[in-house]
Protein backbone atom coordinates (compact mmCIF):
# COMPACT_ATOMS: atom_id res chain seq x y z
CA UNK A 1 0.00 0.00 0.00
CA UNK A 2 1.10 3.67 -0.87
CA UNK A 3 1.90 5.34 2.71
CA UNK A 4 0.77 9.06 3.13
CA UNK A 5 2.91 10.77 5.22
CA UNK A 6 2.38 14.29 6.95
CA UNK A 7 4.94 16.29 5.77
CA UNK A 8 5.59 18.05 8.86
CA UNK A 9 6.43 14.53 10.33
CA UNK A 10 8.84 12.75 8.35
CA UNK A 11 8.21 14.35 4.89
CA UNK A 12 11.21 15.53 4.27
CA UNK A 13 13.36 12.04 5.10
CA UNK A 14 11.00 9.94 2.99
CA UNK A 15 11.91 12.53 0.26
CA UNK A 16 15.63 12.00 0.55
CA UNK A 17 15.46 8.35 0.99
CA UNK A 18 13.76 8.44 -2.11
CA UNK A 19 15.88 11.00 -4.12
CA UNK A 20 18.94 8.37 -2.96
CA UNK A 21 17.61 5.53 -4.81
CA UNK A 22 19.74 4.52 -8.00
CA UNK A 23 19.84 1.74 -10.41
CA UNK A 24 23.92 2.81 -10.46
CA UNK A 25 24.99 0.71 -7.19
CA UNK A 26 27.10 -1.11 -9.64
CA UNK A 27 29.66 -3.10 -7.73
CA UNK A 28 31.54 -5.24 -10.33
CA UNK A 29 30.00 -3.98 -13.30
CA UNK A 30 32.18 -1.12 -13.95
CA UNK A 31 35.01 -3.98 -14.20
CA UNK A 32 33.29 -5.99 -16.48
CA UNK A 33 32.54 -3.09 -18.69
CA UNK A 34 35.92 -1.60 -18.98
CA UNK A 35 36.88 -5.03 -20.33
CA UNK A 36 34.39 -5.06 -22.72
CA UNK A 37 35.57 -1.55 -23.92
CA UNK A 38 39.17 -2.12 -23.98
CA UNK A 39 38.77 -5.44 -25.84
CA UNK A 40 36.72 -3.70 -28.58
CA UNK A 41 38.58 -0.80 -29.28
CA UNK A 42 41.54 -3.14 -29.46
CA UNK A 43 39.87 -6.12 -31.59
CA UNK A 44 37.02 -4.23 -33.15
CA UNK A 45 34.58 -6.12 -35.02
CA UNK A 46 36.07 -9.83 -33.80
CA UNK A 47 35.20 -8.52 -30.27
CA UNK A 48 32.14 -7.44 -31.29
CA UNK A 49 30.92 -10.71 -33.08
CA UNK A 50 32.32 -12.24 -29.84
CA UNK A 51 30.35 -10.74 -27.01
CA UNK A 52 27.11 -10.80 -29.24
CA UNK A 53 27.41 -14.89 -29.52
CA UNK A 54 28.00 -14.63 -25.60
CA UNK A 55 25.70 -12.22 -23.94
CA UNK A 56 22.68 -12.58 -26.78
CA UNK A 57 23.60 -16.49 -28.11
CA UNK A 58 23.27 -14.44 -31.98
CA UNK A 59 25.96 -15.15 -34.35
CA UNK A 60 26.63 -12.23 -36.59
CA UNK A 61 29.60 -11.63 -38.85
CA UNK A 62 30.61 -8.08 -41.31
CA UNK A 63 27.97 -9.55 -43.45
CA UNK A 64 25.12 -9.65 -41.06
CA UNK A 65 25.60 -7.16 -38.57
CA UNK A 66 23.09 -4.50 -40.69
CA UNK A 67 19.78 -5.23 -40.28
CA UNK A 68 19.04 -5.71 -44.43
CA UNK A 69 16.34 -4.19 -46.95
CA UNK A 70 15.21 -7.71 -46.69
CA UNK A 71 15.12 -7.08 -43.25
CA UNK A 72 12.96 -4.11 -43.36
CA UNK A 73 10.55 -5.07 -45.97
CA UNK A 74 9.86 -8.08 -43.65
CA UNK A 75 9.42 -6.03 -40.18
CA UNK A 76 7.05 -3.28 -42.48
CA UNK A 77 4.86 -6.60 -43.08
CA UNK A 78 5.30 -7.46 -39.46
CA UNK A 79 3.53 -4.76 -37.82
CA UNK A 80 -0.09 -4.34 -37.89
CA UNK A 81 -1.58 -1.21 -40.10
CA UNK A 82 -3.45 0.50 -37.53
CA UNK A 83 0.14 0.33 -35.28
CA UNK A 84 1.97 1.62 -38.47
CA UNK A 85 -0.72 4.89 -38.47
CA UNK A 86 -0.19 5.50 -34.44
CA UNK A 87 3.92 5.36 -35.44
CA UNK A 88 3.32 7.40 -38.46
CA UNK A 89 1.16 10.11 -36.54
CA UNK A 90 3.48 9.56 -33.53
CA UNK A 91 6.63 10.64 -35.24
CA UNK A 92 4.96 13.50 -37.44
CA UNK A 93 3.68 14.88 -33.70
CA UNK A 94 7.00 14.65 -32.67
CA UNK A 95 8.49 16.05 -35.72
CA UNK A 96 6.34 19.11 -36.14
CA UNK A 97 7.21 20.25 -32.16
CA UNK A 98 10.79 19.82 -32.90
CA UNK A 99 10.91 21.82 -35.61
CA UNK A 100 9.83 24.59 -33.43
CA UNK A 101 13.64 24.36 -31.73
CA UNK A 102 15.75 24.45 -34.81
CA UNK A 103 18.00 27.47 -34.56
CA UNK A 104 19.89 29.39 -37.05
CA UNK A 105 23.30 31.01 -37.55
CA UNK A 106 23.31 34.88 -36.85
CA UNK A 107 26.22 37.62 -37.82
CA UNK A 108 25.91 41.11 -36.28
CA UNK A 109 27.55 44.32 -37.99
CA UNK A 110 28.76 47.77 -36.00
CA UNK A 111 30.04 50.56 -37.92
CA UNK A 112 33.70 50.38 -37.00
CA UNK A 113 34.02 47.22 -39.07
CA UNK A 114 33.41 44.54 -36.22
CA UNK A 115 31.69 41.23 -37.47
CA UNK A 116 30.55 38.87 -34.72
CA UNK A 117 28.14 36.50 -34.58
CA UNK A 118 27.19 32.62 -34.58
CA UNK A 119 27.55 29.68 -36.54
CA UNK A 120 24.96 26.83 -35.97
CA UNK A 121 25.86 23.29 -37.34
CA UNK A 122 24.70 19.69 -37.29
CA UNK A 123 26.73 17.07 -35.26
CA UNK A 124 27.87 14.63 -38.65
CA UNK A 125 27.38 11.28 -36.72
CA UNK A 126 25.38 9.98 -34.18
CA UNK A 127 24.71 6.69 -32.59
CA UNK A 128 21.21 5.82 -31.01
CA UNK A 129 21.26 2.68 -28.30
CA UNK A 130 17.76 1.21 -28.25
CA UNK A 131 17.10 -2.28 -25.63
CA UNK A 132 15.96 -5.06 -26.72
CA UNK A 133 15.38 -7.55 -23.85
CA UNK A 134 11.50 -9.01 -23.29
CA UNK A 135 10.12 -5.54 -24.43
CA UNK A 136 10.43 -3.11 -27.91
CA UNK A 137 9.49 0.34 -27.15
CA UNK A 138 8.74 2.43 -30.41
CA UNK A 139 7.85 5.13 -29.25
CA UNK A 140 11.55 5.22 -27.36
CA UNK A 141 13.28 4.87 -30.40
CA UNK A 142 10.89 8.04 -31.89
CA UNK A 143 11.52 10.16 -28.89
CA UNK A 144 15.49 9.42 -29.22
CA UNK A 145 16.19 9.70 -33.34
CA UNK A 146 13.76 12.22 -34.21
CA UNK A 147 15.61 14.97 -32.89
CA UNK A 148 18.82 14.04 -34.52
CA UNK A 149 16.79 14.06 -37.95
CA UNK A 150 15.28 17.57 -37.35
CA UNK A 151 18.62 19.42 -36.73
CA UNK A 152 19.80 17.52 -40.11
CA UNK A 153 22.35 15.04 -38.35
CA UNK A 154 23.84 13.40 -41.83
CA UNK A 155 24.31 9.46 -40.26
CA UNK A 156 21.88 8.37 -37.41
CA UNK A 157 23.04 4.93 -36.65
CA UNK A 158 21.07 2.81 -34.48
CA UNK A 159 22.54 -0.32 -32.38
CA UNK A 160 20.08 -2.93 -30.77
CA UNK A 161 20.51 -6.50 -29.96
CA UNK A 162 18.64 -8.80 -32.38
CA UNK A 163 16.17 -11.95 -30.60
CA UNK A 164 17.53 -15.44 -31.12
CA UNK A 165 16.58 -16.09 -34.46
CA UNK A 166 18.58 -13.22 -35.56
CA UNK A 167 16.15 -10.54 -36.47
CA UNK A 168 15.34 -7.29 -34.74
CA UNK A 169 12.56 -6.28 -33.23
CA UNK A 170 9.57 -5.23 -35.98
CA UNK A 171 8.10 -2.17 -34.74
CA UNK A 172 11.98 -1.68 -33.51
CA UNK A 173 12.63 -1.05 -37.47
CA UNK A 174 9.85 0.29 -38.70
CA UNK A 175 9.65 3.29 -35.85
CA UNK A 176 13.44 3.79 -36.93
CA UNK A 177 12.82 4.21 -40.61
CA UNK A 178 10.02 6.32 -39.78
CA UNK A 179 12.30 8.71 -37.99
CA UNK A 180 15.00 8.93 -40.72
CA UNK A 181 17.35 6.21 -38.91
CA UNK A 182 20.34 5.49 -41.92
CA UNK A 183 21.56 1.76 -40.26
CA UNK A 184 20.75 -0.65 -37.78
CA UNK A 185 23.46 -2.87 -36.31
CA UNK A 186 22.31 -5.89 -34.50
CA UNK A 187 24.61 -5.24 -31.52
CA UNK A 188 23.72 -4.79 -27.91
CA UNK A 189 24.58 -3.89 -24.60
CA UNK A 190 28.38 -2.70 -23.11
CA UNK A 191 29.56 -3.69 -26.43
CA UNK A 192 27.33 -1.62 -28.58
CA UNK A 193 28.21 1.56 -26.82
CA UNK A 194 31.88 0.74 -26.96
CA UNK A 195 31.93 -0.33 -30.80
CA UNK A 196 30.11 3.24 -31.72
CA UNK A 197 32.40 5.57 -29.36
CA UNK A 198 36.12 3.83 -30.95
CA UNK A 199 34.61 2.37 -34.00
CA UNK A 200 35.68 -0.95 -35.54
CA UNK A 201 35.65 -2.40 -39.20
CA UNK A 202 31.92 -2.14 -39.37
CA UNK A 203 30.34 -0.05 -37.01
CA UNK A 204 31.79 3.76 -37.57
CA UNK A 205 32.82 5.67 -34.46
CA UNK A 206 30.24 8.74 -34.03
CA UNK A 207 29.95 12.02 -32.13
CA UNK A 208 27.23 11.24 -29.74
CA UNK A 209 25.39 8.57 -28.11
CA UNK A 210 22.29 8.57 -26.56
CA UNK A 211 19.26 6.08 -25.39
CA UNK A 212 18.80 3.91 -22.54
CA UNK A 213 19.95 0.71 -21.85
CA UNK A 214 20.59 -1.29 -18.69
CA UNK A 215 23.27 -0.95 -16.29
CA UNK A 216 26.39 -2.18 -18.49
CA UNK A 217 24.90 -0.19 -21.32
CA UNK A 218 25.03 3.07 -18.50
CA UNK A 219 27.92 2.44 -17.32
CA UNK A 220 29.79 2.10 -20.73
CA UNK A 221 28.31 5.74 -22.03
CA UNK A 222 29.97 7.46 -18.43
CA UNK A 223 32.98 5.37 -19.28
CA UNK A 224 32.89 6.37 -23.36
CA UNK A 225 31.76 10.33 -22.31
CA UNK A 226 35.19 12.39 -23.31
CA UNK A 227 35.88 10.20 -26.66
CA UNK A 228 32.43 11.05 -27.59
CA UNK A 229 29.63 13.07 -26.41
CA UNK A 230 26.53 11.23 -24.27
CA UNK A 231 22.54 12.32 -24.20
CA UNK A 232 22.88 11.73 -20.01
CA UNK A 233 22.84 8.31 -17.81
CA UNK A 234 19.32 8.05 -17.02
CA UNK A 235 18.10 6.79 -13.81
CA UNK A 236 14.38 4.46 -12.97
CA UNK A 237 11.28 6.82 -14.11
CA UNK A 238 9.42 9.24 -11.81
CA UNK A 239 6.28 11.53 -11.24
CA UNK A 240 5.20 13.68 -8.99
CA UNK A 241 1.50 15.01 -9.26
CA UNK A 242 0.73 17.98 -7.09
CA UNK A 243 -3.07 18.17 -6.87
CA UNK A 244 -5.86 19.50 -4.70
CA UNK A 245 -9.38 18.80 -3.86
CA UNK A 246 -10.84 19.19 -6.94
CA UNK A 247 -8.30 16.19 -8.28
CA UNK A 248 -10.23 12.95 -9.56
CA UNK A 249 -8.51 10.11 -7.11
CA UNK A 250 -9.32 7.92 -10.08
CA UNK A 251 -7.52 9.66 -12.72
CA UNK A 252 -4.40 10.33 -10.30
CA UNK A 253 -4.41 7.21 -9.19
CA UNK A 254 -3.88 6.09 -13.02
CA UNK A 255 -1.44 8.22 -13.00
CA UNK A 256 0.99 7.19 -10.02
CA UNK A 257 0.76 3.61 -11.66
CA UNK A 258 1.81 4.11 -15.20
CA UNK A 259 4.92 5.45 -13.65
CA UNK A 260 5.51 2.72 -11.14
CA UNK A 261 5.02 0.01 -13.70
CA UNK A 262 8.13 0.73 -15.35
CA UNK A 263 10.59 -1.07 -12.66
CA UNK A 264 11.01 -1.50 -8.97
CA UNK A 265 13.05 1.47 -8.57
CA UNK A 266 10.33 3.73 -10.35
CA UNK A 267 8.83 6.39 -7.95
CA UNK A 268 5.16 7.93 -7.72
CA UNK A 269 4.65 10.70 -5.13
CA UNK A 270 1.37 12.26 -4.49
CA UNK A 271 1.28 15.47 -3.05
CA UNK A 272 -1.56 17.33 -1.47
CA UNK A 273 -3.17 19.61 1.00
CA UNK A 274 -6.61 17.36 0.63
CA UNK A 275 -6.21 14.35 3.18
CA UNK A 276 -9.70 13.52 2.01
CA UNK A 277 -8.07 13.28 -1.88
CA UNK A 278 -4.80 11.18 -0.20
CA UNK A 279 -7.02 9.07 1.69
CA UNK A 280 -9.10 8.48 -1.46
CA UNK A 281 -6.20 7.89 -3.91
CA UNK A 282 -4.45 5.30 -1.75
CA UNK A 283 -7.72 3.34 -1.49
CA UNK A 284 -7.58 3.99 -5.99
CA UNK A 285 -4.26 2.91 -6.19
CA UNK A 286 -4.44 -0.55 -4.77
CA UNK A 287 -7.96 -1.21 -6.00
CA UNK A 288 -6.49 -0.64 -9.62
CA UNK A 289 -3.21 -2.02 -9.02
CA UNK A 290 -4.87 -5.54 -8.24
CA UNK A 291 -6.01 -6.16 -11.88
CA UNK A 292 -3.07 -4.55 -13.85
CA UNK A 293 -0.50 -7.12 -15.27
CA UNK A 294 2.51 -5.52 -13.78
CA UNK A 295 0.86 -5.03 -10.62
CA UNK A 296 4.14 -7.37 -8.87
CA UNK A 297 6.44 -4.50 -9.87
CA UNK A 298 4.07 -1.43 -9.11
CA UNK A 299 3.51 -3.44 -5.07
CA UNK A 300 7.24 -3.21 -5.00
CA UNK A 301 7.47 0.08 -6.65
CA UNK A 302 5.13 2.04 -4.29
CA UNK A 303 5.80 0.76 -1.33
CA UNK A 304 9.57 1.49 -1.25
CA UNK A 305 9.23 4.75 -3.39
CA UNK A 306 5.97 5.87 -3.53
CA UNK A 307 4.37 8.43 -1.40
CA UNK A 308 1.54 10.80 -0.61
CA UNK A 309 2.29 13.74 1.41
CA UNK A 310 0.27 16.12 2.90
CA UNK A 311 1.12 19.59 2.83
CA UNK A 312 -0.56 22.57 4.68
CA UNK A 313 -1.37 24.38 1.90
CA UNK A 314 -0.94 24.05 -2.36
CA UNK A 315 2.28 26.64 -2.24
CA UNK A 316 4.02 24.22 0.42
CA UNK A 317 3.43 21.31 -2.36
CA UNK A 318 4.67 23.09 -5.52
CA UNK A 319 7.68 24.20 -2.63
CA UNK A 320 8.62 20.77 -2.04
CA UNK A 321 8.06 19.32 -5.86
CA UNK A 322 10.95 21.99 -6.49
CA UNK A 323 13.27 20.53 -4.10
CA UNK A 324 12.32 17.03 -5.85
CA UNK A 325 13.31 18.46 -8.77
CA UNK A 326 10.80 15.64 -10.88
CA UNK A 327 10.93 14.05 -14.19
CA UNK A 328 7.39 13.98 -14.77
CA UNK A 329 5.07 16.40 -12.95
CA UNK A 330 1.34 16.55 -13.52
CA UNK A 331 -0.62 19.42 -11.78
CA UNK A 332 -3.93 18.81 -11.07
CA UNK A 333 -6.00 21.92 -9.46
CA UNK A 334 -8.60 23.79 -10.34
CA UNK A 335 -6.87 26.37 -12.22
CA UNK A 336 -3.69 24.60 -13.49
CA UNK A 337 -1.98 27.36 -15.01
CA UNK A 338 -2.33 29.40 -12.23
CA UNK A 339 0.48 27.11 -10.42
CA UNK A 340 2.57 26.94 -13.26
CA UNK A 341 5.30 30.43 -12.53
CA UNK A 342 5.84 29.11 -9.25
CA UNK A 343 7.43 25.69 -10.90
CA UNK A 344 10.98 25.77 -10.98
CA UNK A 345 12.34 22.62 -11.61
CA UNK A 346 10.68 19.74 -13.90
CA UNK A 347 11.43 17.65 -17.14
CA UNK A 348 7.77 17.98 -18.38
CA UNK A 349 5.16 19.38 -16.73
CA UNK A 350 1.79 18.16 -17.38
CA UNK A 351 -1.49 20.93 -16.88
CA UNK A 352 -5.09 19.74 -15.73
CA UNK A 353 -7.15 16.26 -15.51
CA UNK A 354 -7.02 15.64 -19.35
CA UNK A 355 -3.32 15.77 -19.31
CA UNK A 356 -1.90 12.17 -18.47
CA UNK A 357 2.01 11.64 -18.44
CA UNK A 358 1.46 8.90 -20.92
CA UNK A 359 0.09 11.58 -23.48
CA UNK A 360 3.75 12.99 -23.14
CA UNK A 361 5.27 9.47 -23.52
CA UNK A 362 3.23 8.71 -27.27
CA UNK A 363 1.55 11.34 -28.98
CA UNK A 364 1.61 14.84 -27.27
CA UNK A 365 4.74 15.85 -29.26
CA UNK A 366 7.76 17.16 -26.88
CA UNK A 367 10.25 14.77 -26.26
CA UNK A 368 10.09 11.95 -23.41
CA UNK A 369 13.45 11.43 -22.67
CA UNK A 370 13.79 13.75 -19.72
CA UNK A 371 16.11 14.36 -16.57
CA UNK A 372 15.92 11.90 -13.67
CA UNK A 373 16.56 11.58 -9.88
CA UNK A 374 16.59 15.42 -9.36
CA UNK A 375 18.78 16.57 -12.47
CA UNK A 376 16.02 19.07 -13.99
CA UNK A 377 17.55 21.15 -11.78
CA UNK A 378 20.27 21.64 -14.40
CA UNK A 379 19.59 19.36 -17.00
CA UNK A 380 16.75 19.76 -19.83
CA UNK A 381 14.65 17.27 -21.79
CA UNK A 382 16.31 15.49 -25.02
CA UNK A 383 15.77 18.32 -27.95
CA UNK A 384 17.34 19.50 -31.35
CA UNK A 385 19.71 21.09 -29.31
CA UNK A 386 21.51 17.82 -28.19
CA UNK A 387 22.41 17.47 -31.83
CA UNK A 388 24.08 20.46 -33.33
CA UNK A 389 27.15 22.71 -32.49
CA UNK A 390 27.88 26.40 -32.13
CA UNK A 391 30.77 27.96 -33.40
CA UNK A 392 31.65 31.54 -32.77
CA UNK A 393 32.56 33.93 -35.45
CA UNK A 394 35.01 37.05 -34.68
CA UNK A 395 36.19 39.36 -37.60
CA UNK A 396 37.22 42.40 -37.08
CA UNK A 397 38.74 45.50 -39.13
CA UNK A 398 42.24 47.25 -38.30
CA UNK A 399 39.97 50.41 -36.59
CA UNK A 400 37.67 47.93 -34.64
CA UNK A 401 40.71 46.27 -33.50
CA UNK A 402 42.72 49.68 -32.59
CA UNK A 403 39.56 50.57 -30.19
CA UNK A 404 40.10 47.46 -27.87
CA UNK A 405 43.99 46.84 -29.03
CA UNK A 406 45.36 48.96 -25.15
CA UNK A 407 42.49 47.27 -23.29
CA UNK A 408 43.82 43.72 -24.47
CA UNK A 409 47.02 44.79 -23.89
CA UNK A 410 46.36 45.57 -20.78
CA UNK A 411 43.79 42.51 -20.15
CA UNK A 412 46.52 39.92 -21.24
CA UNK A 413 49.81 41.54 -18.97
CA UNK A 414 47.65 41.63 -15.95
CA UNK A 415 47.47 37.76 -16.37
CA UNK A 416 50.85 37.36 -17.41
CA UNK A 417 50.98 36.42 -21.14
CA UNK A 418 53.07 38.81 -22.81
CA UNK A 419 52.84 37.05 -26.21
CA UNK A 420 49.34 37.05 -25.89
CA UNK A 421 49.80 41.44 -25.66
CA UNK A 422 52.25 41.05 -28.37
CA UNK A 423 50.46 39.64 -30.80
CA UNK A 424 47.93 42.72 -30.64
CA UNK A 425 51.31 45.36 -29.96
CA UNK A 426 52.38 44.46 -33.27
CA UNK A 427 49.18 45.05 -35.39
CA UNK A 428 49.07 48.49 -33.47
CA UNK A 429 52.83 49.36 -34.11
CA UNK A 430 52.28 48.39 -37.65
CA UNK A 431 55.88 45.77 -37.46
Amino acid sequence: MIPIIDYKNGGEKTIERILSRSQLDYGNVQEIVDGILTDIRKNGDKAVFEYTKKFDAVDIDKNSIVVSDEEIKYAYSQVKPELLEIIKKSAQRIKDFHQKQKRNSWFETSENGEIMGQMVRPLENVGVYVPGGKAAYPSSVLMNVMPAHVAGVKNIYMTTPAQKDGRVYPTTIVAAMEAGVNKIFKVGGAQAIAALAYGTESIPKVDKICGPGNIFVAIAKKSVYGHVNIDSVAGPSEILIVADGTANPVYVAADLLSQAEHDELASAILITPDEKLAYSVQKEVEKQTAVLERKDIINKSIENYGAIIITKDIMEACGISNKIAPEHMEICVSSPFELLPFIKNAGAVFLGSYSPEPLGDYMAGPNHVLPTGGTARFFSPLSVDDFIKKSSIISFSRDALMDLSDDIIGFANAEGLTAHANAVRVRKEGL
